[in-house]
C-alpha cells in the first residue's frame, strides 16, 4: 500500500537540473555513506563518480523539494557501474547498444512508503523505452529484490558486496517490464492522478488502434507479395467488394505519372466545392481529411482534455475509445448495446445516459460492428435533447448503404453542436486513397481548419473524391448489388450454424454456436486458408468472445468464407 498525497502536494517527476544534480551529491552521501555504510563518509559530505558526467537523473519533487531520484546510464558511453564489480566476460548476457543501466534508486527517508519508488521506476522505464532501449540492467539491493522481480527483472545468478550491503545483478527486458506495468494499470493511473508528469516523454508509449488488416501479413508490409492479393479474402476490414467508379480508374490510369509528381491543390479547394454541391451545403461547412482517423485525431485532441467527459456506444468503431482513453486520456461513459435488442441503440437507454453532462457524444450511424441504423427522424429526436454546449459527433461512414437522404450533413451545417464525419473509403471503394471530410457549422470548422496542414489529401485521392461524387448512379447500383449479396451471404452463414444479425451496411455481425470455439480460435484457423475475419469481441466491452464481424464480398469470396468457416467450426 502507499500513502495518498494531497492535491497541494502533488509529485513532480522530471529530469534533474544542474542545481538539483549538485544537491543529489549531498543526498547520496547521507544515504549511501552515512545511513547504509556502503561508502566511507567524507568531510565535504558529497558522493559522486565518473558516470555522473553523462548519467540521466530522473527526480521526483514535492512543492519544489527533492524527495527521490534514479540514475540512468546510456549504452553509448561503454561504461556501467556494474563494471566495478563484474567482468563483462563473466556476465550471462551480452552488453550491447540496446542495454541501459538503472542505478541509485533512492527515496529520502521521510518519504519512504509512498508511491515514489513506483513512480521513479516507471519514469526510468519510459525514458529507456522512448530512447529505443531493449534491456535494463541493475544491481539491486538484496533486501528489495522481491520488488524488482515483481517489476519484471530476473536474477542473473551473480551477486556482489558493496560496503555492508549485498547486491544482486538483475536484468529486465523492456517488453517484460512493460507487460508487468500493464498488469498494474489501475495503480499506474492512480499514481498519474497524483503526479505532474514533466518528463519530456509521454506517460504512455504510443499504442496503435487495431482495425483488422491482418491480411497484410500474407502480402507483406512492404508489398513484397502483391501477387497474393487475389488469393486471400480480406473480410477482416470493410473495404468495398466492388471497384471504384470507372471514371476514377480511367482518369488515374490516363494521368498517373502527372498525378504522382504534381502538387495537389493546397486546401483541397475543388474537392471541398464538389462535396458542398453534392451535399447541399457551402464549402465553409466542409473540412478535408486523409481518412476519418485523421479527422478524429485532429478534432478530439483540439476539443478534449483529460478532465473532459465523453459518451460513446459499446460496441462501436474502436478508433473512438482508443483516441479518447489512450491518447487524450479523458473519462468515457458507454451506452451498452444488448444482445436482447440485437445490439440496436435503445433510445430510452440513450436518454437516460444524457442525464449526465458530457463534453462530447459520439454516435456511429450505421454502427460498426452491429450494422444497426437509427433513422434520421430518430437521430434528430435524440440529438435535440442534447445541450448545445455538448458537441455531437455523428460518424456516417456507411450511411450511403441506407440512403443519402438519411445523412445529417445539412442539419449539421446549420447546427450549433453537430458535426458529421464522412469517410469515402467504404461506400466509394477508396479505402487506399484516404479521403474523408467533416461537415458542420462554420464556427465548428474554422478552428479545425487552422490546424489542418496544406495538401492534407493527396493529388490522386483528391481526384478520386471529385470523380466519385460525379458518378452517383454507378455507386447506387453497387449498393443495391451489395444488399443482394448480403442477404444471400447471411442465409448461407445461418445454414452453417451462425446467428446472423440484420445489417444495413456491407458487413454482418455473427455469433458463433454456444459451447464451440471462440472467435479468436476461429479467426486463427481461417487465416491458414487465406480467409481473414474480424474478432468482434475486441470492439467493445459488452460483446462476448464468440462474435465475428465479416465483410460482404463478391459471390465467389462469400462462398469461400462460408466453406472455410464451416470447416473451422466443425473441424
Amino acid at each position: 500500500m502507499y500513502k495518498s498525497n494531497s492535491i497541494n502536494n502533488r509529485y513532480q517527476i522530471s529530469i534533474s537540473t544542474k542545481e538539483q544534480d549538485a544537491e543529489l551529491a549531498f543526498h547520496r552521501h547521507d544515504v549511501y555513506a552515512v545511513e547504509l555504510g556502503q561508502h566511507e563518509t567524507n568531510r565535504v559530505g558529497q558522493l559522486g563518480d565518473s558516470l555522473d558526467a553523462y548519467n540521466v537523473n530522473v527526480v521526483v519533487s514535492v512543492s519544489g523539494e527533492l524527495v527521490g531520484f534514479i540514475s540512468l546510464t546510456p549504452p553509448n558511453k561503454h561504461s556501467f557501474s556494474i563494471d566495478k564489480y563484474f567482468k563483462r566476460s563473466d556476465l550471462p548476457f551480452t552488453v550491447d547498444e540496446s542495454i541501459w543501466e538503472s542505478r541509485l534508486l533512492t527515496v529520502f527517508k521521510k518519504h519512504r512508503g509512498s508511491v515514489i519508488v513506483g513512480l521513479l521506476m516507471y519514469g526510468a522505464l519510459r525514458w529507456v523505452e522512448s530512447h529505443g532501449g531493449k534491456k535494463i540492467v541493475i544491481i539491486g539491493h538484496r533486501r528489495i529484490s522481491k520488488m524488482y522481480k515483481r517489476l519484471g527483472f530476473e536474477p542473473s545468478g551473480l551477486s556482489t558486496q558493496s560496503g555492508a550491503l549485498t547486491y544482486d545483478l538483475m536484468l529486465g527486458t523492456v517488453s517484460q517490464l512493460r507487460a508487468k506495468s500493464e498488469e498494474q494499470g489501475k495503480t499506474l493511473n492512480k499514481i498519474l492522478s497524483q503526479t505532474d508528469w514533466q518528463l519530456p516523454v509521454s506517460f504512455n508509449p504510443p499504442v496503435p488502434c487495431f482495425h483488422g488488416g491482418a491480411f497484410f501479413k500474407a502480402i507483406g508490409d512492404c508489398f513484397d507479395h502483391l501477387d497474393r492479393k487475389n488469393s486471400i479474402v480480406n473480410a477482416d476490414v470493410l473495404d468495398a467488394w466492388f471497384p471504384p467508379s470507372p471514371k476514377i480508374i480511367s482518369a488515374i490510369n490516363e494521368n498517373l505519372s502527372w498525378l504522382l509528381r504534381t502538387s495537389p491543390p493546397t486546401g483541397c479547394e475543388g474537392f471541398l466545392s464538389k462535396v458542398a454541391t453534392a451535399r447541399g451545403v457551402t464549402p465553409c461547412n466542409v473540412l478535408p481529411g486523409a481518412g476519418s482517423s485523421d479527422l478524429i485525431f485532429r478534432a478530439f485532441r483540439l476539443w478534449l482534455k483529460e478532465s473532459s467527459k465523453v459518451l460513446i456506444l459499446d460496441p462501436t468503431y474502436g478508433e473512438y475509445s482508443h483516441v479518447i482513453e489512450k491518447v487524450v486520456r479523458c473519462k468515457v461513459d458507454r451506452v451498452r448495446l444488448n444482445y436482447e435488442n440485437e445490439f440496436a441503440l435503445d433510445l430510452n437507454d440513450f436518454e437516460q445516459a444524457l442525464k449526465k453532462k458530457y463534453d462530447l457524444i459520439v454516435l456511429v450511424n450505421p454502427n460498426s460492428p452491429t450494422g444497426k441504423h437509427l433513422s434520421k427522424e430518430n437521430m434528430i429526436r435524440a440529438i435535440s435533447q442534447i445541450p448545445l454546449t455538448t458537441r455531437v459527433w455523428v460518424d456516417e461512414t456507411y450511411v450511403e448503404y441506407v440512403g443519402s437522404d438519411q445523412s445529417l450533413e445539412k442539419v449539421a451545417a446549420c447546427s450549433e453542436n453537430i458535426i458529421v464525419c464522412k469517410s469515402m473509403s467504404k461506400v466509394y471503394a477508396l479505402s487506399g486513397a484516404r479521403v474523408a471530410y467533416l461537415c458542420g457549422g462554420q464556427h465548428q470548422i474554422e478552428p479545425l481548419r487552422t490546424i489542418t496542414p496544406p495538401w492534407v489529401i493527396s493529388m490522386p485521392a483528391q481526384l478520386a473524391g471529385v470523380y466519385a461524387l460525379d458518378d452517383p448512379s454507378y455507386y447506387e447500383a453497387r449498393y443495391k448489388e451489395t444488399h443482394i449479396l448480403k442477404e444471400a451471404f447471411s442465409s448461407e452463414l445461418s445454414e452453417i450454424g451462425l446467428e446472423v444479425f440484420p445489417s444495413v451496411a456491407n458487413f454482418l455481425l455473427c455469433k458463433l454456436p454456444e459451447g464451440g470455439k471462440c472467435a479468436e480460435d476461429i479467426v486463427r484457423m481461417c487465416v491458414t486458408k487465406g480467409v481473414y475475419l474480424r474478432n468482434a469481441s475486441t470492439m467493445g466491452t459488452s460483446i462476448r468472445a464468440n462474435y465475428l464481424r465479416i465483410a460482404v464480398k463478391n459471390k465467389v469470396d462469400n462462398k469461400r468464407i462460408v466453406d472455410t468457416l464451416k470447416t473451422a467450426i466443425n473441424g
